[in-house]
């Protein structure tokens, strides 16, 4: 049970708290790298000046933990519950900062990577989750949506880190920006300590009474009001329809019937091999790099620069937050899809040009590709309001 006594927008805003403060995490641990990594700096000299295949691995890595960890919250997750696996995340996490911070090797640092990766994955596959079986629904894709703004400031945090101890020529240039995750995982696993497990959860594990209570709790109102029954009992006649054919297969994900689980699954899948494909996370993990090596911009105006760039990205995220409920994930992906196709048409074109002023141009656009890329992909890239409820939690 859990231990708060929070009520109504209360209880939704603590909860959406922590729902974020795991995907600032996710962000800022994505965006961390970038002011390390391709420089003659401290980091480059206590590790050897690794070559950039040593400086892929070492961020690259990092999205193998991921992977590890959304399998390992795959198996496990429904099992433990959403309380149980943010918190494991995040001390995981914590776990993971101490040898990134404590590093002496490259061994040791990619070993802290991928610790800090798996954490993130069992976070990032549960906080949409929890977040979603506790909001109510009128909120609820307002709410979904302002966690990628959130990653997004995660990932501005991490980057003007890295800048403010670039100036050291200690240690501390790099150990400060891998520790500090620590902190916003120690905060993630206090926020949680106190606040209930979702509904949802309790249902399907057979917990009645305490769902009720947290129903109640969520919606502000006395244990017996006629619409926490209703609530209670729609999630009961949710559940039961859900579990007519028995426990979750794989193979259910493969048929079309009447739920199109297959058209479903193959939507999330499109639209997450589009967001890897249109070269997002290569400028969250290496602007600083593209900007000094492919524009021939300073290694400073290049970490400024790579800042802004995400300060922009941070505008674009939390625009979808008030256009979504009027006009929909669907026609905000078309129109931002266009506007990245002209992005990527007219960087190639400047920079085949080979001028200091083209590489300003090329520049320019890769901060509008931002501003788009915000607006319509970023909101786009969540499985949950796609596939049934039988098969979010296994969505990973």
């Amino acid at each position: 049970m859990w231990k708060h006594d929070f009520q109504g927008n209360t209880l939704v805003f603590a909860i959406t708290a922590a729902s974020c403060q795991a995907f600032l995490l996710l962000g800022y641990d994505q965006g961390v790298m970038a002011g390390i990594i391709g420089a003659d700096n401290r980091f480059g000299r206590d590790f050897g000046s690794p070559d950039p295949a040593m400086q892929g691995n070492i961020t690259a890595l990092y999205d193998i933990g991921c992977v590890l960890g959304s399998i390992l919250c795959y198996f496990i997750g429904e099992r433990f519950g959403r309380r149980t696996m943010l918190m494991a995340g995040g001390a995981i996490m914590i776990a993971g900062a101490a040898v990134l911070a404590s590093s002496y090797t490259v061994g040791q640092l990619i070993a802290g990577r991928i610790i800090t990766g798996v954490g993130n994955g069992l976070n990032s596959s549960t906080a949409p989750v929890y977040q979603g079986e506790c909001s109510p629904a009128h909120i609820r894709g307002a709410l979904l949506t302002l966690q990628g703004t959130v990653t997004i400031l995660g990932v501005v945090i991490a980057y003007w880190a890295d800048y403010g101890t670039s100036f050291y020529e200690s240690s501390f240039q790099w150990r400060f920006p891998l520790a500090f995750q620590a902190v916003f995982a120690a905060l993630l696993v206090l926020q949680i300590v106190g606040l209930p497990e979702t509904p949802r959860w309790l249902v399907a594990h057979d917990r009645h009474d305490e769902a009720r209570r947290v129903i109640a709790a969520i919606n502000g109102r006395p244990v017996d009001d006629p619409d926490v029954a209703r609530t209670l009992l729609d999630i009961q006649s949710g559940l039961a329809e859900e579990q007519q054919g028995g426990p979750f297969r794989i193979r259910e994900l493969f048929t079309w019937g009447e739920v199109q689980n297959l058209r479903r699954l193959l939507l999330t899948i499109s639209v997450q091999l589009g967001q890897q494909f249109s070269g997002s996370n290569m400028i969250n993990y290496y602007a600083p790099v593209i900007f000094a090596d492919s524009m021939g911009l300073g290694r400073q105006l290049s970490l400024i620069l790579g800042g802004c760039a995400q300060c922009t990205y941070l505008v674009g995220s939390a625009i979808p937050v008030l256009l979504m409920d009027r006009y929909g994930r669907r026609t905000l992906l078309m129109v931002c899809s266009a506007g990245l196709c002209l992005c990527f048409a007219m960087v190639a074109i400047l920079l085949s040009l080979g001028t200091e002023s083209a590489a300003y141009g090329a520049t320019a656009f890769i901060f509008i590709f931002q501003l788009f890329y915000g607006i319509g992909w970023l909101p786009a890239t969540s499985g949950s309001v796609v596939l049934p409820n039988r098969d979010q939690y296994d969505e990973g």
